[in-house]
C-alpha cells in the first residue's frame, strides 16, 4: 500500500548488479535512520544480479511501474457492498451508521451492478407517488415483512398487488366507501372488517395493533388469495416503512462511471472534473469492488516520493519520474539535463560504483552494515568496476571493497571468480536476449544514442554472430527511433571488448575503433561510462 511517507528507491531501466544493490543497500540505510523506504527495480535482474541476491539471501526489489501514484496504491473508501435484494431501509440505516454515503450493489459473484446514493434513495420518499407504485408493486413480500418488523400469518403464491397503499380509517359505513382492489390495506383489529376488504379484492392485509388474526379472516384469505401480515408498528410507521421495503435492484443506478485499480489518480482526476457524482466504484479486473473515490481524494493525493541511485537522468528512470516528488540522487555518473522544481539532495561522486557511495554513507552515520549487505555491496563494487580493471576505478572503490570484504568475511579474488563465472555464462541466451540484458541510453547533442554492454568470457564466443548482431541492433534503432546503437560484448579476462553499431551514423563508430570491429578486441576498452560515452560526445561534437 502506497503512504505518502514511503520513499521508493530505485535504479535504472534495464537495472544491473549496482543499481540492485545500491537501491537495496540504501533502504537499509534510510530504514535505520527512521524513514519507511522501499527499494525498487524497474525491470528484470540479470543472472550475475540474481546470484548475489541468492547467496547474500536476499529477495528481488518490488517491481515499480509508474512514479506517479495509482488508485490501488491510495486509501480508498472501504468498499462496503450490498446485493440486489438489499432494501432501502436497510441502506438508510448503513447511511446512519456512518458507513458511507454510497454503496456499490454486487451480483452472487461479487461483481458490480450498480450503484445506490442518497440521491437514488431520495427519488423513493421525496418523488412522484407513481414511482413508489411501480417499485411496490415488484417487492417480495419478504421485503415488506423484514422492513415493518411484522410477520407473515398467511402467503398466498397466487399474488395481486397493483402497488397502491390504503390506510383504511372506520367509519359508519365501514369498508364499503373504499376502492381496495388489488392493494395493499394496512387495517386494525376488527376482524369483520379484515374480510370485508379480503372480499372486496384486496391483495394485501397489514395489520397493526393486532396481536392475533381470527381462523375465519385466514380462511378467506386463502379463498380469495390475499397477503396476511402482522406489523410491528403503529399505522403511520407501517405506511412509511412500506416504500423503504423496495430492493435496491430496482432504485439503483446501473450505468456507473469506475475506474480501475491501476489507473494513474491524476488521469482520474481529469476524467472526474467531466462529471458531478459523489462518489466512483474503483474495481479489479474482474469488476469486483475494492473501494471508492471521492473528490476528496484527488484534492488529497502526492505521487510517490522517489530517491534515484546509480543514474540521473530521467530518460533512464521510472516512468512517470516528472511528476514524482523526487527527494534525493545518489550517482557516480555524467550529470544530464538534470531539472526539478524544488531543490534535492543531489550526492555524485567520482568513483567507480554507486555501491561505493552507499557503502561510505553507512560509515558517516555510523550505522553497521550486515554481513550480508557487505557482501552484496561488495559484489556490486566488483561488478561495476569490473575487479578494479575497469578506467573508472579510483582508489577509494579499492578501499571500500577491502573494507566491505572484511565485513562480509570473504576473499576478493574467489569471490570475483565465483560472480564473473556466473555473469559472463551466455550459454542458451539468443543474441536478442544478450543486448537487451544491459542496456542505457543517452541524448548526446540532440541525437538519441543507446549502448547496450555484456559480459562474455572470452571473444572466441561471438565468431559468427556478427549478422545477428547487427540486425539485432537495427531492430533496436528502428523501434526507439534511434540514430545510433552500439552492442559492446566486454572480455574481463582478456581486457577488452568487441564492439557492434547500428542506425544511420554507425560509421562514427567505425571511425572511433576502425573498420574491422567484428573480429577486433578493443583492448583496455572496458567502461561504457568512462570510455565509450567520452568518446562518443567528442565525436558528434566534432560533427
Amino acid at each position: 500500500m502506497h503512504t505518502q511517507d514511503n520513499l521508493y528507491i530505485t535504479g535504472h531501466i534495464h537495472p544491473d548488479t549496482d543499481s540492485i544493490a545500491s537501491a537495496i543497500g540504501y533502504a537499509f540505510l534510510k530504514r535505520a535512520l527512521g524513514y519507511p523506504a522501499v527499494a525498487c527495480r524497474l525491470g528484470p535482474v540479470n543472472s550475475e544480479t540474481r546470484y548475489l541476491l541468492e547467496r547474500f539471501h536476499f529477495d528481488e526489489p518490488v517491481l515499480l511501474e509508474d512514479a506517479r501514484i495509482q488508485l490501488h496504491e491510495m486509501t480508498l473508501d472501504h468498499p462496503v457492498n450490498i446485493h440486489l435484494d438489499t432494501t432501502v431501509f436497510e441502506v438508510l440505516q448503513l447511511m446512519q451508521t456512518g458507513q458511507g454515503q454510497g454503496f456499490g450493489v454486487v451480483d452472487e459473484q461479487g461483481v458490480l451492478a450498480g450503484i445506490v446514493t442518497r440521491s437514488d434513495i431520495a427519488r423513493v420518499g421525496l418523488g412522484d407517488t407513481a414511482l413508489g407504485i411501480d417499485l411496490l408493486k415488484e417487492t417480495p413480500v419478504e421485503n415488506i415483512v423484514k422492513t415493518i418488523n411484522g410477520k407473515i400469518v398467511y402467503q398466498d403464491p397466487d399474488r395481486h398487488i397493483n402497488g397502491k397503499v390504503s390506510i383504511v380509517a372506520l367509519t359508519r359505513n365501514l369498508v364499503k366507501n373504499y376502492d381496495i382492489k388489488d392493494r395493499i390495506v394496512i387495517i386494525g383489529d376488527d376482524p369483520v372488517s379484515q374480510m370485508d376488504l379480503i372480499e372486496k379484492g384486496a391483495g394485501m392485509l397489514v395489520m397493526v395493533w393486532t396481536e392475533k388474526v381470527e381462523p375465519q379472516v385466514i380462511e378467506k384469505a386463502k379463498r380469495y388469495h390475499c397477503q396476511l401480515i402482522l406489523s410491528g408498528h403503529g399505522s403511520m410507521n407501517t405506511s412509511r416503512y412500506l416504500y423503504f421495503s423496495v430492493p435496491v435492484k430496482l432504485i439503483m443506478t446501473k450505468k456507473v462511471i469506475t475506474f480501475s485499480d491501476y489507473e494513474i489518480t491524476e488521469d482520474v482526476a481529469k476524467k472526474m472534473l467531466k462529471t458531478r457524482f459523489r462518489m466512483y466504484p474503483v474495481v479489479n479486473k474482474n469488476y469486483e469492488p475494492i473501494g471508492y473515490i471521492t473528490r476528496y481524494h484527488m484534492m488529497n493525493y502526492t505521487n510517490k516520493k522517489i530517491v534515484l541511485v546509480d543514474h540521473n537522468e530521467f530518460s533512464q528512470s521510472v516512468r512517470g519520474i516528472e511528476q514524482a516528488v523526487l527527494v534525493e540522487v545518489i550517482d557516480h555518473h555524467r550529470i544530464c539535463d538534470f531539472a526539478t522544481s524544488k531543490p534535492v539532495s543531489f550526492r555524485n561522486e567520482i568513483v567507480g560504483s554507486t555501491a561505493t557511495i552507499i557503502a561510505t554513507m553507512f560509515k558517516e552515520n555510523q550505522i553497521p552494515i550486515p554481513k550480508n549487505l557487505a557482501g552484496l555491496l561488495l559484489g556490486a563494487v566488483l561488478s561495476d568496476t569490473l575487479k578494479f580493471q575497469s578506467p573508472t576505478t579510483t582508489e577509494k572503490d579499492r578501499q571500500v571493497a577491502n573494507l566491505l570484504a572484511a565485513f562480509a568475511g570473504l576473499d576478493i579474488d574467489e569471490f570475483a571468480t565465483d560472480m564473473f563465472t556466473v555473469s559472463s555464462d551466455i550459454s542458451g541466451k539468443t543474441v536478442e536476449q544478450l543486448i537487451n540484458s544491459d542496456i542505457k541510453y543517452y541524448e548526446i547533442r540532440n541525437y538519441k544514442v543507446m549502448i547496450s554492454q555484456t559480459i562474455i568470457p572470452c571473444a572466441d564466443y561471438m565468431l559468427g554472430l556478427d549478422k545477428e548482431i547487427e540486425q539485432e541492433l537495427e531492430r533496436l534503432v528502428k523501434q526507439n527511433g534511434l540514430d545510433l546503437c552500439l552492442g559492446i560484448f566486454t572480455s574481463i579476462l582478456e581486457n577488452g571488448s568487441l564492439i557492434y553499431a547500428g542506425g544511420p551514423h554507425k560509421e562514427w563508430v567505425r571511425e572511433l575503433f576502425g573498420e574491422d570491429k567484428s573480429t577486433q578486441l578493443h583492448e583496455n576498452i572496458l567502461s561504457r561510462k568512462n570510455q565509450i560515452v567520452p568518446m562518443l560526445h567528442d565525436m558528434i561534437t566534432r560533427y
